[in-house]
């Protein structure tokens, strides 16, 4: 969306505090943790975006592909939660989407603070570039 970082920008990186327990979630939980992540994503991106900074068209479809991935995992949530009711699997999985919640706050907080400004966003695109990747990584690990 926005190209390389810019050099303008460098000031404004944060350290968001990534949630480093999503890296130990099971396979069984790593389902619903990703599709709370991608909400996340998507509403953070459906509000006070940087007119003009990125080509919008790149961003829609951005927002579009994030919204689909969502619609595939509401698909595997529904039969997951059909089968599964363990308690203490539920309550790890809260703690975690609670994190993950938390995790997002801190970045809309940033964001209001810096007003919004082009480079508080592209702070957040790379912060969720590397989310991103460790969400990938996290992926392979349980499909392999």
């Amino acid at each position: 969306m926005g190209g390389y970082f810019s050099q303008q920008c460098l000031s404004e990186t944060n350290d968001f505090r990534f949630p480093k327990e999503i890296t130990k979630v099971t396979q069984k939980n790593v389902t619903m943790i990703i599709y709370e992540f991608l909400q996340q994503i998507f509403q953070l991106f459906s509000k006070n975006l940087p007119v003009g900074a990125w080509n919008t068209s790149k961003t829609e479809k951005f927002q579009n592909g994030i919204h689909q991935q969502i619609e595939e995992l509401e698909i595997c949530l529904s039969e997951e939660r059909s089968k599964a009711r363990n308690s203490f699997r539920t309550r790890i999985l809260k703690s975690t989407t609670l994190s993950v919640k938390k995790y997002f706050q801190r970045i809309t907080s940033f964001l209001k603070d810096k007003q919004y400004s082009h480079c508080s966003w592209e702070a957040v695109r790379m912060e969720l570039r590397t989310c991103l990747i460790i969400f990938d990584s996290l992926m392979k690990k349980h499909t392999s």
